[in-house]
């Protein structure tokens, strides 16, 4: 009888050792991938979540983990040091982390890839329509809002305006400040005008031109053709007639593409099963997520700055015949 004790409390004390073994068996057969996106407070991170948990349902051999980030520079450093299998960048600074240039001067990523060409982050320049100005080269000697000190924006905007002749910063009177207050400054007459990059339709831009007098400025194309050759990461974009309040003919300008990126090492199988189930359920995804609105399939491998796509992604794109 007491044999017979021992051996129920030992097989007793074994199950839990057992259920913990098998746990760990079932994730050692899947591909655990880290998902850093962005901040919390914008559209990125809950996307990258939405993505993730459709990934986590459909694809059974893999479980993805979004979670928020610094932004693109901090998720491709992440990448460069394996701590992240994907995340989510603009095409400028992905080329930056490729070739060891520019905010990771020294440290090249050959390794870094494309899995999804997302959308375009379109540059919006809106100036007050009293101001005269008609092309970036009037922005000389205006006040002007640039952006946060050191900011996409503001970087954005010292690229274009030196390409079309104007000393930036030093030609003009410039306030580093962020949308919002940009707004202010523009309804209180404080400045001529400022540089916003987002997706469209952007909430301050839509208050610029409905409260405080603004218009869109057209980027010459000319102009985003001489981007392009120092910056292949620029495309043309087109902001619609009526994307904002009075706006009633297309706005010419420049963009950079969002990507979700990824590293040549993680599994092609992974990458390609993701990569499909992504374009396969895109219109579920769509319909609960505004910056997929943006998104057209058919572009999905375009305006890359010529950088490589993951050979998984590609094994999916040659499929349905966009590469």
């Amino acid at each position: 009888m007491k044999k017979r004790l021992l051996s129920v409390l030992s097989l007793l004390l074994l199950i839990p050792a057992m259920v913990f073994a098998g746990g760990a068996q079932e994730s050692e057969r899947k591909t655990v991938i880290n998902f850093p996106t962005a901040a919390t407070t914008g559209a990125v991170y809950p996307l990258g979540s939405a993505i993730s948990n459709m990934w986590n349902n459909e694809i059974p051999n893999i479980r993805v983990s979004a979670q928020a980030s610094a932004g693109g520079i901090a998720n491709l450093n992440m990448i460069a040091d394996g701590e992240a299998q994907l995340g989510v960048a603009v095409t400028s600074i992905m080329y930056e982390s490729y070739n060891g240039i520019g905010s990771f001067e020294g440290r090249p990523n050959p390794n870094l890839r494309v899995m999804i060409g997302l959308y375009s982050n379109p540059n919006q320049v809106v100036v007050t329509k009293n101001s005269g100005i008609d092309s970036l080269s009037d922005l000389a000697g205006r006040r002007f809002a640039s952006g946060a000190p050191g900011s996409t924006t503001e970087v954005e905007t010292g690229i274009h305006l030196k390409a079309s002749g104007v000393d930036y910063p030093d030609a003009l009177k410039v306030q580093y400040v962020g949308f919002t207050e940009a707004i202010d400054l523009m309804r209180n007459k404080q400045i001529d005008g400022a540089w916003i990059m987002a997706g469209i339709p952007n909430a301050a831009v839509t208050e610029m031109l409905s409260t405080a007098g603004g218009k869109l400025l057209s980027i010459d194309g000319a102009l985003i053709e001489k981007l392009q050759a120092g910056y292949p990461w620029y495309g043309a974009y087109t902001i619609p007639a009526g994307t904002y309040p009075g706006q009633d003919a297309d706005v010419l300008t420049s963009a950079i593409k969002i990507t979700i990126c990824t590293d040549a090492r993680v599994d092609a199988d992974a990458v390609y099963a993701m990569t499909k189930a992504f374009w396969e359920h895109f219109d579920e995804l769509k319909a609960t997520q505004a910056p997929l609105k943006q998104v057209d399939p058919k572009e999905a491998v375009k305006d890359l700055a010529g950088l490589p796509i993951h050979e998984g992604a590609a094994r999916y794109y040659r499929e349905v015949g966009l590469l």
